[in-house]
C-alpha cells in the first residue's frame, strides 16, 4: 500500500513539473532616446500559458485567472497613465495609452448580461489595483463599433460583435504608488528579482510620462490557429526628461537608483534592447558593450538595436550611455500621422471640440475617429464640420449614438480618408449643462476633464513605429517585420472645460449672516426674559462708617 502511495505521489510531482514547464515567462526592456531632451523606457513582462485555461498555470497570477473566468472575459486591456504622450515630437510608443484610467474588454458571446459583467469587472479591478475603476458605469461606457478590434485570437464559429465590447475611461484618475505595488505582486518574481527590481516608485513617478498596464488576450499556438494560449502582458512606459536628471548622459543608477542584479530566475529570457538609430545625430557610447547589434528593416525604416542578454546569475550590471557632444540639438521629423485636440468657445452657453489630424505621407490614409463625450457635454451631430464644411466627401462612414442625461454618454465614430500632405480639422459643437449641486466635485472651479479621442489607423509606413505586430509577442518579433500596413490605435490629448458653477461660498456667507442676526436678536430678548429689573431708591449717599455698620448688622442677622 505504501508503494502504491509513493507511485501516486511521484506521478503527481511529474504532472506538476510538466505543468510548470508548460508555462513560459519572459521579461524585456526597451530603451529609445527621444532627441533632443527625452528618453523612452519600456518594460514588458510576458507570461504565456499553454492551453486556453488557467487551471494548470503556476506563473500567471491567480487573481487575474479568476477574474477572466468568472466574468467570461475573452480579452482585457487596462492602463493607468499620468502625463501625455507627444506623438509629433516623440513618434509612436510601443503601446499607446490615454491619460488617466482606461479599460476596455471583450466578453464571450455566451454572456447574457454584458452590462452586469462589465460593472462587476470594473469593481473587481478597482479593488485589485487600488484605483477608482468602480466609478465606471453605464453613464461613461460605450460599445465601439469600428475603432477597436480584438488583438487576440477568437474562437472560430462564435459571433464577436461590438455588443460584447465595452470601453470606458476616467481622465481624472491619478496614478501613484498605490497602483504600482499591487501591479508588481502579479509578477512571478514580484519586485525582488529581475527587471521589476528597477521599478523604484520614488524615481519612476518623477518623470514626464509614466504608464502601467495589464493586457490579457488569446494567441494562436499553431499555424492553423486551432489551439490557443493565454498571454498575460504587464507593461510599464516611462519618459525621462534630461533636465530633471540634470544630465544628457544616462545610466541605470541615474534612472532607477540602482543597477540590475540579474534576471528573474523563473524567466526563460531576459533581454534589453537599446535603439541606436539616433546615434547618427546625437552620438553616444554604451557601457558595457552589448553582446550583439541587430539591424532591422521594417516598412521603409532602418533601425539599429543593441541587445543585452541577462542571466539570472549575472553580476550587477549598470548599462549607461555617454554622449560625445552635450550641447547639440537635432530637428525631429514628425511621424506620418499626428494630431492635436483643443476646446473652442467662450461664455457658459456653447462651445466646441476641435481635432486637427495631419497626414504628412504622400498617399491617403484611412482612419477611424472615435469621440466619447460625457452626458454633461452634449455634442450636436448637426454641427459636425470637416474643414469648415457641413458635408464632406472625406467621411466614408459614420456612427452616432446620442447620449441621455445621467444615463449614457454621446458616441460618435467617423471613418475618414485623409488626403496626402494635408491637415484635416474636425469640429463639433456642444452645449453647457447645469448640474445638480451634489454632482459637482470638491474642486468644482478646477474644471471638468474630457477623455481622449481614439484614432485608429492603418499606417502605410513604419517610420517612428515601434509597436509589436499583432501576431507577435516579444520585441524580437519587431525585427524585419515588414507588413503591407501597420495597425495602430492612438489617443489624443485630453481637454478640460469649465461648466457653469454656482457660488459655493454663498451658503457659507448666508450661514454667517443668519447666525449674526440671530445672535444680535437673541441676546437682548434673552436678557429681557430672564433678568428682573429692580428699582433702586435714590437718596443721600451713605458714608463709609454707615456702610461698615450695615455690614456687621447683616452678619449678625
Amino acid at each position: 500500500m505504501s508503494k502504491f502511495r509513493n507511485i501516486i505521489f511521484l506521478l503527481f510531482l511529474i504532472s506538476q513539473t510538466i505543468s510548470v514547464s508548460s508555462d513560459d515567462f519572459k521579461e524585456e526592456l526597451y530603451i529609445k532616446p527621444l532627441p533632443p531632451m527625452h528618453l523612452y523606457v519600456y518594460f514588458q513582462f510576458i507570461t504565456l500559458i499553454t492551453g486556453d485555461t488557467y487551471e494548470h498555470s503556476h506563473l500567471a497570477p491567480r487573481s487575474l485567472k479568476e477574474i477572466m473566468s468568472r466574468f467570461q472575459v475573452e480579452e482585457l486591456h487596462l492602463t493607468l497613465t499620468e502625463g501625455q504622450w507627444r506623438h509629433k515630437q516623440w513618434g509612436y510608443p510601443v503601446m499607446d495609452a490615454a491619460p488617466g484610467a482606461e479599460l476596455y474588454a471583450w466578453f464571450a458571446p455566451t454572456v447574457t448580461d454584458v452590462n452586469a459583467n462589465w460593472k462587476k469587472l470594473s469593481a473587481t479591478l478597482s479593488g485589485l489595483f487600488c484605483a477608482s475603476l468602480n466609478f465606471i458605469d453605464a453613464h461613461n461606457t460605450i460599445s465601439p463599433k469600428m475603432a477597436l478590434t480584438p488583438l487576440g485570437a477568437m474562437n472560430i464559429g462564435l459571433n464577436y460583435t461590438s455588443q460584447f465590447a465595452r470601453y470606458a475611461s476616467l481622465p481624472r484618475e491619478i496614478v501613484c504608488t498605490e497602483n504600482l505595488t499591487p501591479w508588481k505582486k502579479l509578477l512571478p518574481c514580484e519586485s525582488s528579482h529581475g527587471f521589476a527590481s528597477l521599478l523604484n516608485s520614488r524615481l519612476i513617478h518623477n518623470t514626464n510620462y509614466h504608464s502601467i498596464g495589464v493586457h490579457i488576450r488569446k494567441v494562436c499556438s499553431n499555424n492553423e490557429c486551432t489551439n490557443y494560449n493565454f498571454e498575460v502582458k504587464q507593461t510599464v512606459a516611462l519618459v525621462y526628461d534630461f533636465k530633471i536628471i540634470n544630465s544628457i548622459n544616462w545610466s541605470f543608477k541615474l534612472l532607477f537608483g540602482q543597477g540590475l542584479f540579474g534576471g528573474c530566475p523563473l524567466s526563460s529570457s531576459s533581454k534589453i534592447y537599446i535603439d541606436l538609430t539616433s546615434n547618427d545625430t546625437l552620438p553616444f557610447k554604451l557601457s558595457p558593450k552589448p553582446i550583439s547589434i541587430i539591424q532591422s528593416q521594417r516598412g521603409g525604416s532602418d533601425t539599429l538595436l543593441a541587445v543585452y542578454d541577462i542571466k539570472a546569475d549575472s553580476p550587477m550590471i549598470n548599462i549607461g550611455a555617454k554622449h560625445s557632444i552635450d550641447n547639440k540639438f537635432s530637428v525631429t521629423i514628425p511621424p506620418p500621422l499626428h494630431f492635436n485636440r483643443y476646446v473652442l468657445g467662450y461664455g457658459k452657453e456653447f462651445g466646441g471640440i476641435v481635432t486637427e489630424i495631419t497626414n504628412t505621407y504622400w498617399a491617403p490614409i484611412d482612419i477611424i475617429l472615435l469621440e466619447n463625450a460625457p452626458w454633461w457635454l452634449p455634442i450636436q451631430l448637426s454641427t459636425l464640420r470637416i474643414n469648415g464644411e457641413a458635408e464632406s466627401s472625406l467621411i466614408l462612414k459614420q456612427y452616432y449614438s446620442p447620449g441621455r442625461s445621467r444615463q449614457r454618454p454621446y458616441h460618435l465614430e467617423l471613418l475618414m480618408r485623409l488626403p496626402p500632405k494635408s491637415t484635416t480639422t474636425v469640429t463639433i459643437d456642444f452645449e453647457f449643462v447645469f448640474l445638480k449641486w451634489q454632482e459637482y466635485p470638491p474642486d468644482a472651479n478646477h474644471g471638468f476633464y474630457i477623455g481622449s479621442a481614439l484614432i485608429s489607423a492603418k499606417l502605410p509606413t513604419a517610420k517612428n513605429y515601434t509597436s509589436i505586430p499583432v501576431d507577435g509577442t516579444t520585441l524580437e518579433s519587431v525585427i524585419n517585420a515588414s507588413k503591407p500596413w501597420y495597425p495602430a490605435v492612438f489617443r489624443t490629448n485630453g481637454a478640460m472645460v469649465s461648466l457653469p458653477t454656482p457660488d459655493f461660498s454663498m451658503p457659507y456667507n448666508v450661514i454667517c449672516l443668519a447666525c449674526t442676526v440671530v445672535a444680535l436678536a437673541f441676546g437682548p430678548l434673552h436678557n429681557i426674559c430672564t433678568k428682573e429689573l429692580v428699582l433702586k431708591p435714590s437718596g443721600t449717599p451713605i458714608s463709609l462708617r454707615q456702610r461698615i455698620i450695615n455690614l456687621f448688622k447683616k452678619k449678625k442677622d
